[in-house]
């Protein structure tokens, strides 16, 4: 049987390998025409960053174990998944100011594809009654390299897979565990995500998550369309409510243009299996985010139409809870307690599309989900999602 394994760093073993290139003849098997590089940037804001770039023979994507786990970006032959970002990453999480007094010291660091919120908070700043910072923006796991990395490569059924192991843990403190594997076949068009998150203390702990992944140009243009099955939209703040009856459509680039967010809930099927699509205004280039609605219950479209120097991006969020301060989600309900040794596992799989046919496919998909389903669209924010 032709698979193999190389641990690539593991903290307690002392075991780190700092570069190296796996090809089909370091595996044997039929699988032909992949590989997997791992090294370290060097310069500026990128230095000391460890990213593993996966190449299956159709999709490439670089996935930053510095920065918990992300996959920084992707691509199908000339279609690019990602955005442009003013910080210019990967940045090292020693240059995030995670403890700014603004609160939003995260955005510093935000650049990827797919980052993940959480895992103690995901939410909007939170502070106290003297005005110091209680939670930052979107938590801290995306900040926190792995401490475990292994890629294991199946020969005979062209199955690649990179894991790895971020605890997000501190005296007196939340105490969890992300091991995450991302997953795909030789000539494949799609990623899988399989996130397992544990609680390693003995004690009960809160946790939010939330799934921010991101794209630009050229998926994102004048007149691109997100394709959702809405069984309830909202507009997340007052700011939104002027989008509402177009927000599933984008505008230009616009400099000074606020940023808008809806919140959802999304039909699915009767597994609780859901689809987003994302299409530029052609309807020739696109993407697909796949996730299950029992484990990922609220769904948030982010909508960034500022100058692209300046961050040009649209977010498709999957996530347990809505992106609000972590007290109102608590009051509401959607803040998990995971009892000691508790896990949950969170799956969502990315796929490139790189024609019409592939698009039009994939909303098609998203219309049998929608079609027993009238949506409920609210013109102004639901108090038991945002605080408006």
């Amino acid at each position: 049987m032709a698979r193999k394994t190389w641990t690539l760093a593991n903290q307690q073993q002392d075991i780190y390998v700092d570069q190296i290139v796996i090809e089909p003849e370091n595996v044997g098997g039929p699988a032909t025409g992949y590989s997997v590089t791992k090294r370290v940037l060097h310069g500026g804001a990128r230095r000391g960053v460890e990213i593993v770039e996966v190449n299956n023979g159709r999709l490439r994507f670089v996935i930053v174990p510095t920065r918990g786990m992300g996959i920084w970006r992707a691509s199908l032959g000339r279609l690019q998944l990602g955005w442009k970002s003013p910080v210019g990453g990967p940045v090292h999480p020693s240059l995030v100011r995670m403890n700014d007094p603004s609160g939003i010291g995260w955005l510093d660091g935000f650049d990827e594809l797919l980052v993940r919120c959480g895992l103690e908070s995901n939410g909007a700043p939170e502070f106290d009654e003297h005005g110091t910072l209680v939670y930052g923006l979107h938590g801290k796991i995306a900040n926190i390299p792995a401490h475990r990395l292994e890629v294991s490569i199946d020969g005979d059924a062209g199955e690649i897979s990179v894991h790895g192991v971020v605890d997000e843990a501190r005296l007196f403190g939340n105490n969890l565990r992300l091991e995450s594997t991302i997953s795909t076949r030789v000539n494949e068009p799609s990623l899988t995500v399989t996130d397992v998150v544990r609680n390693i203390s003995a004690e009960a702990n809160d946790l939010e998550l939330l799934y921010h992944v991101n794209f630009g140009v050229p998926l994102l243009d004048p007149g691109s369309k997100v394709v959702l099955p809405v069984r309830k939209l909202a507009p997340r703040d007052v700011v939104a409510r002027g989008d509402v009856a177009e927000w599933d459509t984008y505008g230009p680039p616009t400099p000074g243009l606020a940023e808008v967010a809806h919140f959802f809930e999304l039909c699915a099927d009767g597994a609780g299996n859901t689809e987003a699509v994302l299409h530029n205004e052609a309807g020739n280039q696109g993407v697909a985010l796949r996730h299950n609605t029992r484990q990922l219950p609220c769904f948030v479209l982010w909508k960034n139409s500022q100058a692209e120097s300046d961050g040009y991006v649209t977010g498709l969020e999957p996530a347990i809870n809505f992106p609000n301060k972590k007290s109102f989600e608590k009051q509401h309900g959607r803040v998990v307690e995971l009892k000691p040794g508790e896990e949950r596992t969170f799956e969502l799989t990315l796929e490139a599309l790189p024609d019409e046919a592939a698009v039009a496919a994939a909303a098609a998909r998203v219309g049998r989900l929608q079609e027993d389903t009238t949506p409920q669209i609210r013109n102004r924010p639901d108090p038991h999602w945002s605080a408006g």
